[in-house]
């Protein structure tokens, strides 16, 4: 059993603190909403810190889900923040999907203080957190790394070390620019299907099975086609991440084309009131023009 803070509580953070806490280990929680922290204790037993300071006290692994980066270098280094108040040696991961820029600053500022740091975003929605399926990328040195990888075996279904510190994050861009293409892709198929008169379960159900197949696919199809798009991440967060990989890929002098275009999308879904929608609501976008 270890000691363990959870800091953020939001739609992935809320359950995955919930499968530390029912694998054993003695979690503490801390949020920026003290009713959700609160709410969280009362339903797993586990403690309230009120501040990340406090949330942090004793623990050996400290794990963060939270907004931006912003929020995280709030939660790490703010005034009450979590790096003053973990005890030598202990390991902080980062599970926020932020810039592998903040990621090397807090990296650099964990081992001054004496504290080991392991980027490691996370995918799989909502739906992967409660089910415990999330895929883990990780960045970092080796040696944290192989500590807290069981840790995160909690709430995973696969968690890799990709490489050195940013190389998680790094990861974490590669998998919503696949992600960005691909739903655009069924939006625009599920969207001729519906204008060429075809029943789009049909439709599904025989091209699933072939090369067209894809999580997106299997899990969001029948939502799409029924209009409902409150299933998953956000599209306000979907834009955020978006703009993290092309502000990299100006750096790096990669070529996103097809990404900048369906952030552009994403960008008119906000402006029909979709902000808050899943992501599969680009297809709201292409009804929308008709």
């Amino acid at each position: 059993m270890a000691k363990i803070a959870f800091l953020g509580l939001g739609v992935m953070g809320y359950p995955m603190a919930g499968h530390l806490q029912a694998a054993g280990h003695d979690v503490t929680v801390f949020n920026r909403t003290t009713a959700k922290a609160e709410a969280w204790v009362a339903e797993h037993k586990g403690s309230l810190g009120v501040t990340p300071q406090e949330a942090v006290s004793g623990a050996d692994f400290v794990m963060a889900c939270v907004g931006n980066d912003d929020d995280l270098r709030t939660v790490c280094v703010g005034e009450i923040g979590a790096f003053q108040g973990m005890k030598d040696g202990a390991i902080f991961v980062d599970h926020t999907t932020v810039s592998a820029k903040v990621t090397n600053e807090l990296y650099e500022a964990a081992k001054a203080n004496g504290l080991n740091f392991v980027d490691a975003p996370i995918s799989g929605g909502q739906a992967g957190a409660e089910n415990a399926v999330l895929s883990i990328m990780c960045g970092g040195d080796q040696d944290a790394y192989e500590v807290a990888e069981p840790i995160m075996q909690s709430y995973a279904r696969i968690c890799r070390r990709i490489g050195e510190t940013g190389a998680g994050q790094m990861t974490k861009m590669c998998n919503q620019i696949a992600i960005a293409g691909v739903v655009q892709g069924l939006s625009e198929a599920l969207h001729f299907a519906e204008k060429a008169g075809l029943d789009g379960r049909s439709v599904v159900e025989v091209i699933s099975q072939g090369a067209a197949g894809s999580w997106q696919m299997q899990n969001r199809h029948e939502t799409m086609l029924d209009d409902e798009f409150d299933h998953g991440f956000a599209v306000d967060w979907m834009r955020k991440d978006l703009a993290i990989c092309l502000q990299t890929a100006e750096e790096t002098g990669a070529s996103l084309p097809l990404t900048a275009l369906v952030d552009q999308f994403y960008k008119d879904v906000q402006k029909i009131g979709g902000a808050r929608w899943d992501t599969s609501s680009l297809i709201k976008r292409l009804r929308a023009l008709d």
